[in-house]
């Protein structure tokens, strides 16, 4: 009888051992479910970031087919395309700084990572505006000293500028990685983060004396048609529809080039000189998106515009040149 007793109470011992096991295997099994849940939870993304960063993936590959043209075109080595290039080639790395910024906001998420995405996005589109100005300067010298502007501006006239160009706009996009930056100090940042407003102010007030430049070279280039068209008018007693249409069509295009600059980039300029970091972030994204969108823009209107340059992109694509295409010579003071 004492050996039947002892038997049950060490039957029950066991079940009660294999329940507990039972119990703790089953809460074990809660916890790490929970926690494969909670890892597993899809990360919230701004839909401003993505439009952003496809933005930039649209940008990078319109540019890279410039750069692409331009590299395996020998015909295509003039100082104005020199300068084309350049534009495509800081345009490029505002495309692949957008896409960066993006991985880094969602996959890396470090001050070091943050302090390189805004460096190359601060180099790239300062080099993107500087280098239009280049190419507004090369359109005015190239009507104001007709003569001598291909003795004057030479390639290497051409690529020292350039030189010291991206020099210059190199060390912008150096200074938040050298210390110029609000990372310790909240309060003294733009409504780009990590750079000081006192850096982003400095920054729009460049831009807007480019612009300012940029207005006041496309007057003169302006005037100067007008007055060649006077003098030809003078010359012939009378100005051709067709003279006439080209300087209208001209002046017309120029204005396009102007108020699409001015759209694109003084909304965002005139933002970041008024506000900081505590302004809604839409407000930001909403200005920030136009000025993105200029080197969308770019190539459209420095390149693909250009008959050599479509010359050369219609043989790269499929070998032949289309029979209506005109083969007008074209000179950098076209528009």
């Amino acid at each position: 009888m004492l050996h039947t007793l002892a038997a049950a109470m060490s039957n029950q011992l066991q079940n009660t051992s294999s329940l507990n096991t039972l119990n703790w295997l089953s809460q074990e099994g809660r916890n790490s479910t929970a926690v494969t849940t909670a890892d597993l939870r899809p990360v919230s993304v701004n839909p401003w970031d993505i439009v952003l960063c496809v933005t930039g993936t649209l940008i990078a590959c319109e540019n890279a087919i410039v750069l692409a043209i331009l590299f395996y075109t020998p015909t295509l080595r003039a100082p104005m395309f020199i300068l084309i290039g350049s534009l495509a080639f800081a345009d490029l790395l505002a495309g692949l700084g957008l896409i960066m910024n993006f991985t880094f906001i969602y996959l890396v998420n470090s001050e070091l990572a943050s302090l390189l995405s805004a460096g190359l996005l601060i180099a790239a589109f300062s080099a993107s505006v500087c280098n239009l100005l280049a190419i507004t300067i090369d359109r005015y010298l190239s009507l104001y000293n007709a003569l001598t502007y291909h003795t004057e501006r030479t390639v290497a006239f051409t690529y020292t500028v350039l030189v010291v160009l991206w020099a210059l706009c190199i060390t912008l996009g150096l200074l938040p990685a050298l210390g110029w930056n609000c990372l310790n100090d909240e309060s003294s940042c733009s409504v780009l983060k990590p750079v000081t407003k006192n850096n982003a102010a400095v920054l729009s007030v460049s831009f807007l004396l480019i612009f300012a430049m940029m207005m006041q070279l496309y007057l003169q280039i302006c005037k100067i048609a007008f007055r060649h068209a006077q003098q030809i008018a003078v010359q012939h007693q009378f100005m051709t529809t067709s003279h006439a249409s080209s300087t209208t069509k001209g002046v017309s295009t120029l204005s396009i080039i102007l108020a699409t600059f001015a759209f694109c980039w003084i909304p965002f300029a005139m933002y970041s000189l008024v506000a900081d970091y505590r302004y809604p972030m839409i407000y930001t994204y909403a200005t920030v998106l136009p000025a993105t969108c200029n080197s969308v823009i770019n190539p459209f209107i420095y390149a693909f515009r250009n008959p050599d340059f479509q010359k050369s992109l219609w043989v790269a694509c499929c070998g032949c040149i289309p029979t209506n295409f005109s083969l007008r010579p074209r000179t950098s003071s076209d528009v």
